[in-house]
């Protein structure tokens, strides 16, 4: 891969965590669009935690063009719901309440979660070299896994390029038809990524590569003998009873009911289905996981409650750097370990992840305490740029507002940037510590 800042296609959000990274005939993000995306001094935010409001917010969406809208709000006054548009072109049917999402890389914050658990019961230390637990298998092309630790690949650190560029090379209609039902191991997805130089010395920057994660759950099942999906069930899934949340491995449908996907590859270009999986991508630790918005949600609240990991796992998680300006995210965003913080222009800041793929994006965000917690998921993608920054600005807005108004009607804390201080950790991350030693023999 080229040691230069990526590029990225039109069809993509402009945003450098979309997953499909192209290293030519490419159309770039420019200062000015990023700009109007995120004002460095945002209007205060307009109050929008009355349904009404949401509901308003999720209709703009639709407006800008996205085809089906879901929006779950979570608070300890209760749920809010809003959605818009249709879940099928071409028919008046409604976007299911709480249906199936894929989560694209949100995947990430489960992944880093369960090596996160590891650390905190003495499996591995984040300071071990991914050749520690992997060895010979980061090599080539001036890659080397033993000067890459683990804690480099969760918080994108580690200066490896991304495999993305070399499973969709040229994205398109015929390439996602032709290619969607096409499996890649965990280990040919890294070889393919060896095939390019690094972006830098490991640890130097930051740049965002899907490789970091399918490398974190090789070394999940070097660990611990069980696959990363394994022990996201038994850690996470079974524990938070997220019975709508799956690792659907290389089986591409949907579970019903779910709203369709549709991907707009090229400007004024027709809306392609793009609800059937890309196998190519859309199967592995970086980015699999299928759930519902109330299951995102019920996982963001634990994590930032203190119920998944101990007090010095969810520091560690929380212990950020600053993402380049340019990278397309609002000015101040920071990246921990799986877990991004952003800020609010009420002051304060959100947790969380958003992930994408063809036809689809979440944004999921918390406050800091965990106790309002709102998702977004959008069900179609535009080909062209002016239509992506009006849709983001859109989603961001949407959970600016939302937050905000939380805070505003005397809710939970926006305005601490990190989780509060828990003497014991979490209930969930206590049960693995007493179950390690039985995981051990497996």
């Amino acid at each position: 891969m080229p040691t230069a800042k990526p590029t990225f296609p039109a069809v993509s959000r402009p945003l450098t965590r979309w997953r499909i990274a192209r290293r030519t005939s490419v159309v770039l993000v420019t200062a000015a669009l990023l700009s109007a995306l995120f004002p460095a001094r945002p209007e205060a935010a307009t109050p929008a935690l009355r349904p009404a409001g949401l509901q308003r917010d999720a209709d703009a969406l639709h407006r800008a063009g996205v085809t089906g809208v879901s929006v779950r709000l979570d608070t300890p006054r209760g749920v809010r719901t809003a959605r818009s548009g249709t879940a099928h072109l071409g028919t008046a049917r409604p976007v299911p309440l709480n249906g199936s999402v894929r989560i694209g890389s949100t995947t990430k914050t489960f992944v880093a979660t369960v090596l996160l658990q590891l650390a905190g019961e003495g499996w591995l230390s984040l300071d071990d070299t991914v050749d520690r637990w992997l060895p010979g298998v980061v090599r080539g092309h001036g890659n080397d896994g033993r000067r890459i630790t683990l804690r480099r690949l969760l918080q994108h650190t580690s200066g490896l390029p991304d495999y993305i560029g070399e499973v969709a090379p040229h994205p398109s209609a015929a390439e996602y038809h032709r290619n969607r039902w096409t499996a890649h191991t965990s280990a040919q997805r890294v070889a393919l990524a060896m095939q390019h130089p690094p972006a830098f010395e490991p640890g130097a920057r930051w740049q965002y590569s899907n490789t970091n994660y399918v490398l974190a759950g090789m070394v999940i099942k070097a660990v611990t003998g069980r696959s990363w999906e394994d022990e996201v069930r038994g850690r996470i899934l079974r524990p938070l009873r997220l019975t709508h949340t799956r690792a659907p491995g290389d089986r591409p449908f949907l579970p019903g009911p779910h709203a369709s996907d549709y991907q707009q590859f090229a400007p004024h270009g027709p809306l392609t289905d793009t609800t059937i999986a890309y196998l190519p991508f859309d199967g592995d630790a970086d980015g699999s996981l299928i759930s519902t918005t109330a299951d995102t949600n019920t996982f963001f609240r634990a994590l930032l409650h203190g119920e998944l990991l101990a007090t010095a796992q969810l520091a560690e998680m929380q212990h950020t750097v600053e993402e380049p300006v340019g990278h397309g995210t609002p000015p101040g965003t920071r990246y921990g370990l799986g877990l991004e913080w952003t800020p609010l222009s009420c002051g304060g800041g959100y947790w969380g992840h958003s992930g994408d793929g063809y036809g689809y994006l979440v944004w999921p965000a918390t406050t800091p305490d965990g106790r309002a917690t709102v998702t977004v998921s959008v069900h179609s993608r535009p080909g062209d740029q002016d239509t992506a920054a009006r849709q983001i600005r859109g989603v961001t807005g949407l959970v600016d507002h939302a937050l905000c108004a939380v805070r505003a009607e005397g809710g939970p804390d926006t305005a601490r940037t990190t989780a509060p201080d828990r003497r014991h950790g979490g209930r969930a991350a206590a049960a693995d510590r007493d179950t390690a030693a039985a995981r051990r023999r497996h």
